[in-house]
Order: C-alpha cells, then sequence, then structure tokens
C-alpha cells in the first residue's frame, strides 16, 4: 500500500494495519501468544510489542493535545532526541514489565480508538501540508500520525509473522525429535 497522503487513505491503511495486526495475533493459538520470542529483541513477547504500540500513540496524542493548548511540546519527550530514542524505547520496555498481555491488549485497542478519533478531527491540509503547524518542524502532522499507525503496524505484524514462522519451525523440530 502507499504512503497515505490524504486523510481518508491515512485512516484506511491504518485501519488496515491494525485489522491485519489483531488479526493475526487472534489466529495465534494462547500458548503461541504467551511464548517468549524465539529471536534476540528488545521485545521479548506480544506484550511488549501491543505496549510498544500504545505507548507512541501516547506519544503523538500528547504531542498533539499540548501543542494544540499552546504549550510547546516536541514529541519525543526530554531528554531523547530522534538520535537517542531507541534508549526510549528500552524504558518503554522496562516501564511495562509487570502489564499483562490482556492489559496490553486492551491499552493498544484504546489508543488506537484514541488516534484514530483525532486523526478524524483534522482536515487533510492540516495532516498533509508540511509545516501547517509551527510544531511539526519541517514535516506534516500526518508524517507523525503514519509513523504511529500504518507504519507502525507493518512494524509489529512483521515481528509477529517471524515469532510465528520460528515457533512452528522449533515446534516442529522438537515433533521430530521425538519421533526418532
Amino acid at each position: 500500500m502507499p504512503r497515505p497522503t490524504t486523510k481518508q487513505s491515512l485512516l484506511e491503511a491504518a485501519e488496515k494495519g491494525f485489522k491485519e495486526l489483531f488479526g493475526f495475533a487472534e489466529a495465534m493459538s494462547e500458548e503461541e501468544r504467551c511464548a517468549e520470542f524465539l529471536f534476540e529483541d528488545r521485545d521479548k513477547n506480544i506484550r511488549d510489542v501491543f505496549v510498544h504500540l500504545y505507548e507512541w500513540h501516547r506519544l503523538l496524542l500528547n504531542f498533539v493535545e499540548n501543542n494544540r493548548r499552546g504549550v510547546t511540546a516536541a514529541f519525543l519527550p526530554l531528554p531523547y532526541n530522534w538520535k537517542t530514542y531507541p534508549q526510549m524505547n528500552v524504558e518503554i520496555w522496562k516501564k511495562h514489565q509487570s502489564t499483562s498481555c490482556q492489559t496490553a491488549e486492551q491499552m493498544l485497542k484504546d489508543s488506537h480508538r484514541a488516534v484514530m478519533d483525532l486523526i478524524r478531527s483534522f482536515t487533510d491540509e492540516e495532516l498533509f501540508l508540511k509545516k501547517y503547524f509551527p510544531w511539526t518542524g519541517t514535516t506534516s502532522l500526518g508524517s507523525y500520525c503514519i509513523s504511529v499507525t500504518s507504519s507502525h503496524y507493518d512494524w509489529a505484524l512483521k515481528k509477529l509473522r517471524k515469532q510465528d514462522r520460528l515457533y512452528k519451525e522449533n515446534l516442529a523440530d522438537k515433533r521430530a525429535k521425538i519421533k526418532q
């Protein structure tokens, strides 16, 4: 799907990505959903992926809310910037180690709805005209929205697909060893 350039295409891409992500996750068995990822990564399980998406939704929601109220705020909270945001992602991971998978799923569903409502509140021009808002810098608000929705959902779905493939390969290997 091409990168969205209108409000409608952004809403469609975000909703499509979200449905694909949850459709894939819901098709997994409970055992698969709870399993630790079989590849080295910051995110160790589906909960970690869901809270990551949730927290990035919160970044967008807070960024827009603060700036709309006249409180100048950067997208990334201090002390982070675009060079150090991977460290912020590690802090997100640490923050949610006691969050249950069920809670993470509900948080993500709720934040997705809030982001979709936020997107709906803007016009095409407000979303896609670069520098429309002084607080978006040289880019458009739509670029931020794409980053935390459709692009991030694609990233998450790739992780789940990788885990699914490796999980099934690992299971097949175990079954083959048992038969020997």
